[in-house]
């Protein structure tokens, strides 16, 4: 996961903790995770974390030595008390795994080595990620214990399912590293867009022929996708109506499932009224077939034609009901790019339209990047030439805010 334009982490620090659970030999890979966001990673382990991952490994990793000792033979200067330094440079703590054990210090105010110390005298957010056998995680006094430090701010990454190493399946697993680096990287992004509701279109719709043929198009979702996880991380509460896509959205938004042109109508209307903003990044299908075919049409069947009607149009149908709610629409042209986008623009009452150039290399449909131009009312508000799908789904949003 890169680190597009708006979400400069530089100049963030994360200590991250680590405690004595099989699921310790995951850290290394967070490591890198936080390091690839160009964050200044500070690893504390307790002292059987040491069995489950070695300091030479995480100290590597991190460019950090890795801090073990409350009270270091050899201090790191002649001023600083390692637990407060730690406390005061954290922009986040993060503790992963979290042993039932650790949960339960952290919950009562025990402070019996750096890592906890450091914890209870920091003012800096603190993200836990409980991992454990299925049983211990259950217990009451675990569960408890995770309801008390909800309540006093901390932040948990809920365990999944699965065979745990203990040989037992349910929850209890750590998550996967990714998904850990996703929440740092939310939990330190800038929250501008918090309170907003925004409902996102995205990928293709199909119109089904018979139980096997259906007609779609080339939208993968990508630039959908994009645009969910940048308003997730800006703080925005957010609903994705999606089309088949292979890809996964952006964990903390809502995913509503939609096949059809018409099933995608359907959820629009159904949340259009909660919501402040709708961006329309699906690319919905032109036509539907007249018949369905309950049986698969065989091969050897000749089918000399294929009798189609039009979708139904979603933003010209919701117009109606815009009232005050900023509407962002999508245009893939080939050609007379802003002509065509302009015209789709005034026709549908949209607020703002991106124009993507599609049918060259580097734009467009299944691609990384895109090029083309945002227009609104006013005029040409951005030009954009090969850029990351996930930094113009950010500068996206920079328009939609100034238009808020």
């Amino acid at each position: 996961m890169g680190n597009p334009a708006g979400e400069d982490l530089e100049e963030k620090t994360v200590v991250f903790g680590i405690t004595g659970g099989i699921a310790a030999y995951k850290a290394p890979m967070i490591v890198r995770g936080l390091k690839r966001l160009s964050l200044d990673v500070h690893v504390v382990t307790t002292d059987s974390a040491g069995y489950f991952v070695t300091p030479l490994v995480l100290q590597t990793l991190s460019g950090r030595p890795v801090l073990t000792e409350m009270f270091s033979e050899v201090p790191g200067s002649s001023y600083e008390i390692d637990h407060i330094a730690l406390a005061d440079q954290a922009d986040l703590f993060l503790v992963a795994p979290a042993t039932a054990d650790f949960l339960a210090k952290l919950a009562h105010g025990i402070a019996d080595d750096l890592l906890s110390c450091s914890i209870l005298a920091t003012k800096a957010p603190v993200l836990v990620c409980p991992s454990m056998n299925v049983n211990m995680l259950s217990n009451p006094a675990t569960r408890d214990n995770i309801e008390t430090l909800k309540r006093r701010g901390f932040h948990v990454l809920e365990p999944a399912s699965g065979e745990l190493a203990c040989g037992w399946e349910g929850a209890g697993r750590l998550p996967e590293p990714d998904r850990i680096v996703s929440e740092v990287k939310m939990l330190l992004s800038r929250h501008d867009l918090s309170g907003i509701n925004i409902l996102i279109t995205s990928g293709p719709t199909c119109e089904d022929i018979d139980p096997v043929r259906y007609i779609t198009n080339r939208s993968t979702g990508k630039m959908g996708g994009a645009i969910v996880e940048a308003a997730c991380l800006r703080g925005a509460r957010v609903t994705v109506i999606s089309g088949p896509v292979g890809i996964d959205y952006a964990p903390w938004a809502t995913l509503i499932d939609a096949r059809s042109a018409g099933e995608m109508l359907d959820a629009v209307r159904e949340n259009l009224a909660g919501c402040d903003v709708l961006i329309m990044a699906a690319a919905v299908a032109d036509y539907t077939p007249q018949m369905y075919s309950q049986n698969k049409i065989k091969k050897g069947e000749k089918m000399t034609h294929l009798e189609l009607d039009s979708t139904p149009d979603i933003l010209s149908t919701i117009r109606p009901l815009k009232e005050s709610r900023i509407f962002v629409g999508f245009a893939a042209e080939t050609d007379n790019l802003k002509t065509y986008a302009q015209d789709k623009m005034i026709r549908k009452g949209l607020d703002m339209i991106v124009a993507n150039r599609v049918g060259e290399k580097g734009s467009g449909f299944a691609s990384e990047t895109n090029s083309g131009v945002v227009l609104s009312q006013e005029g040409v508000l951005y030009d954009f030439e090969h850029m990351a799908k996930e930094t113009l789904a950010h500068k996206i949003l920079d328009l939609v805010k100034d238009k808020l």
